[in-house]
């Protein structure tokens, strides 16, 4: 039966906190669905934990709560001294109902007032601004103090040259927001969600504003990096002020000192930790920091901190394979992938609780890694996953899907190292990841630069250059990085570690279920949509045993499943959008996924020993095609199927399709697709243009065993799995006669294609080479359950072997004119 979880189930109540700013005026919108936490949010207590766990202080005040708010036009003077009509609730995007307001509008006025503690006389205020999304601009008493470009970075501004003596300072911020409509970095954000795989956009303030009082020497961001071979924890304290002070880092197992160094500000200390505890997902342990900044023997400014001792690399198992590793042990990467989406926030989760929740999930699933998906998280977020032990492969939010232009590329790029610089610090983050799917990307070259160049930024990690590699908008592997990522729905992918890069699973899975009175739009769709929890779990449990065997045998150190949470549209999660209701029996998922943390270990299985074969040049089924169906060697006669008929072939006779619907049925599954297996035809095609045509494949429950087939995609042909394929170098042409012959190897864990006898691709393609008892087809393929792929032309002289041809044999049979 599945459970709906309330608040009282899920976490503590929130803590409150006083605010000048709470209006009675003000209320919550109505979103279409709501969590837990939504009731506890109010302008009273707008997410009041302190926001930077990596640097604090305990001398802060928070600038949460209900500001005035209004639209802006283009090139509006900042309404200084002006009240504004509308309320919001800081700092949740205006789109979102826990902002009150629940609307978009591409530029917009916030205002507040505050006041400056008169215990802070003589320091310096800083203002800081977590994330305001996109361009922003700020105000103090009719001053303007900053400018900023970028929705997913912080940033932080000196005002104290723009305060009064005494009494309240006005603080103004202008955004701008214009989302899908230029090609900024978003992420799934769209101005509208297309009730797909892109969400409602989040405007304007989005995290914790907050400002605090420094001296004028002060510490304004740590970096520390482990280095566990050496004992050793890199820090470098990054200071405003006058140069040349001293730093003193002194690292606690609880309030026992286990290191201590000094240096100059601004430069790497390296502080000895003797043989120190190791962070993991089991043993999630964390170094607590106190880092002081002084000058000429006086303390000036003193920031807490923490840090985790471990080691990310890649390393080879028994069999060979390179493989993901952490502390000098290979240990796969099960993930989620975690858009980070609210019904309530949107882009912000509603409390602190929640934000940690979704976290706390991974860990009782059994995950020990989260792919955050194309958005970065506010600093808690990072904080938990440190805290709780986590894995955590950060993308870079995308543009939009089609190319980046010129300059996005260059603001692109510079929010991508802005966001590594502000992360660099998270123990979690193990793994660095530009791109997804090809979306914004321009050239594959310089898609190997920019991976080049967030591992020369950050050696300390793991760069996947483009996850999904093979899907979508990519331009294909740039051959850069530590990581070869592919995505497969449902999957998992079956990618091979190449000599220099350990491969993933990037995602798969999608498995779906609606839950009535718990959907986004009141419906939705999912990758496949089962009919109750117990098939859902079943089909997890299902996936997740391929997920283990594709580790096994083709090297994967890394899995992605789609996905935690419901979004909107997507119905494909472990919980509904609302974060109420489990869809699964969770001990099953556990117990799953807990087989292959414990067994992906690089031991290796192999693929199973496929046996010699048949002997002989014309395989084990052979059809002629000459005026009948029949099968010359074995005996399987083939029917001509929606009014398919005969024609001129290569020699005779051939079977003449139209594209669409017509195909040859064998009746019967006549390949092993667990061993190796030899297709072979003569075709001639009526149009090469973006229609995908098959040749010869064999039906599988969902999608085709393998497709001997034109791609459309690619307008070359190809030997494919999904997901997958051997593609020849050049297009071919209408009307011309071609042999085409594709290999399946599974020692090898190769797809080879052939044209005239002749090997033109390669692809290293491990498979799981699930047995397939649907029918062998000439002239159609199968995907996601449905007939497609209909060639449009000619097929002549099939051939069918149960082993894997070689080079000669290939030859051979082109040569016969067989």
């Amino acid at each position: 039966m599945l459970k709906i979880l309330t608040a009282a189930a899920l976490v503590a109540s929130a803590v409150l906190v006083p605010s000048a700013q709470a209006r009675p005026d003000w209320h919550v919108g109505t979103p279409p669905l709501t969590t837990p936490w939504t009731a506890e949010v109010s302008p009273t207590n707008a997410l009041p934990e302190y926001p930077r766990p990596q640097l604090t202080r305990p001398d802060w005040r928070n600038l949460n709560g209900l500001w005035e708010w209004s639209a802006a036009a283009p090139n509006e003077q900042p309404p200084v001294g002006r009240t504004l009509q509308e309320k919001v609730l800081v700092p949740y995007p205006i789109e979102s109902a826990l902002s009150g307001l629940q609307k978009h509008e591409d530029r917009m006025w916030y205002r507040r007032t505050f006041d400056v503690p008169a215990n802070w006389k003589g320091k310096q205020l800083l203002l800081h601004f977590g994330a305001v999304d996109y361009d922003a601009k700020v105000w103090v008493n009719g001053v303007q103090v900053a400018t900023h470009r970028g929705g997913y970075d912080g940033f932080d501004v000196d005002v104290t040259s723009a305060l009064h003596a005494k009494g309240p300072q006005e603080l103004i911020v202008w955004a701008e927001d214009l989302t899908d409509q230029t090609y900024q970095p978003i992420g799934k954000q769209r101005e509208v969600s297309d009730h797909g795989i892109f969400y409602q956009g989040s405007s304007g303030i989005w995290r914790t504003v907050w400002m605090e009082p420094v001296n004028a020497a002060s510490i304004s961001r740590l970096q520390t990096t482990p280095d566990l071979p050496n004992q050793t924890l890199e820090v470098k304290a990054e200071t405003t002020g006058p140069a040349g002070l001293d730093v003193e880092v002194t690292a606690y197992d609880n309030n026992r000192i286990v290191g201590n160094t000094t240096g100059k500000a601004n430069t790497e200390l390296r502080l000895k930790i003797p043989n120190p505890k190791t962070w993991s997902p089991d043993h999630p342990f964390l170094y607590d920091l106190k880092v002081r900044l002084i000058d000429r023997g006086r303390v000036v400014d003193q920031v807490g901190s923490y840090a985790g001792m471990r080691q990310v690399g890649l390393q080879k198992g028994a069999d060979g394979k390179l493989r993901m590793a952490l502390n000098g042990k290979i240990l796969f990467n099960l993930s989620t992938l975690d858009q980070g989406f609210w019904p309530d926030g949107l882009n912000t989760a509603p409390t602190d609780a929640a934000l940690r929740f979704d976290l706390e999930q991974h860990k009782r699933l059994g995950f020990n890694t989260v792919r955050k998906h194309i958005k970065v998280e506010p600093d808690r977020w990072y904080y938990w996953a440190d805290k709780l032990g986590l894995m955590v492969w950060q993308d870079m939010p995308a543009s939009k899907t089609d190319a980046m232009p010129e300059p996005w590329r260059t603001q692109w790029m510079s929010e991508l190292h802005e966001m590594i610089d502000e992360h660099k610090s998270f123990t979690s983050i193990t793994v660095w990841v530009p791109f997804n799917e090809g979306w914004g990307e321009w050239d594959r070259t310089e898609t190997g630069q920019v991976a080049d160049s967030v591992a020369a930024q950050d050696p300390s990690r793991l760069v996947d250059a483009h996850s999904g590699v093979n899907c979508c908008n990519s331009h294909g592997d740039s051959g850069r990085g530590s990581i070869l990522d592919y995505h497969a729905y449902l999957g998992p992918a079956t990618t091979m570690p190449t000599a220099g890069r350990a491969a993933v699973d990037g995602e798969h899975g999608g498995f779906g279920l609606k839950i009535a009175d718990h959907m986004w739009f009141g419906d939705g769709s999912a990758y496949e949509l089962e009919p109750d929890s117990a098939t859902l779990t079943r089909k997890y449990v299902e996936n997740q045993a391929n997920v283990l065997r594709s580790a096994q045998q083709c090297g994967i150190s890394g899995s992605v499943y789609t996905q935690l949470t419901d979004v909107e549209g997507e119905l494909n999660g472990f919980f509904t959008y609302d974060r109420r209701v489990p869809k699964m029996d969770f001990a099953q998922v556990r117990t799953i996924n807990k087989q292959i943390v414990d067994k992906a270990d690089g031991s290796g299985t192999g693929a199973p020993d496929p046996g010699p074969g048949t002997p002989g040049a014309d395989g084990i089924h052979f059809y002629p095609l000459d005026g009948s169906g029949k099968d010359a060697i074995g005996n399987n006669d083939a029917t001509l199927e929606q009014g398919a008929g005969y024609a001129e072939g290569k020699y005779g006779q051939g079977v003449a399709l139209n594209g669409a619907g017509q195909y040859v049925d064998t009746g019967a599954a006549l390949l092993d697709t667990t061993k190796n297996y030899t297709a072979s035809a003569w075709v001639k095609l009526n149009k090469v243009d973006g229609a995908f045509q098959t040749f010869v494949s064999q039906d599988g429950d969902r999608d085709s065993a393998f497709f001997l087939q034109y791609s459309g995609q690619d307008q070359r042909f190809a030997m494919s799995f999904p997901g997958i394929r051997a593609l020849a170098p050049t297009k071919p042409n209408p009307g011309q006669w071609y042999q085409v012959t594709g290999v399946r190897d599974v020692v090898k864990g190769e797809l080879k294609l052939y044209v005239d006898g002749q090997l033109v691709a390669t692809k290293s393609a491990c498979s799981l080479d699930s047995g397939s008892t649907g029918n062998t087809v000439i002239g159609r393929a199968k995907f996601g359950g449905n007939q497609v792929d209909f060639l449009d032309g000619t097929v002549d002289q099939v051939h069918l072997y149960d082993r894997a041809l070689t080079d000669a044999e290939v030859g051979a049979l082109y040569r016969s004119g067989r």
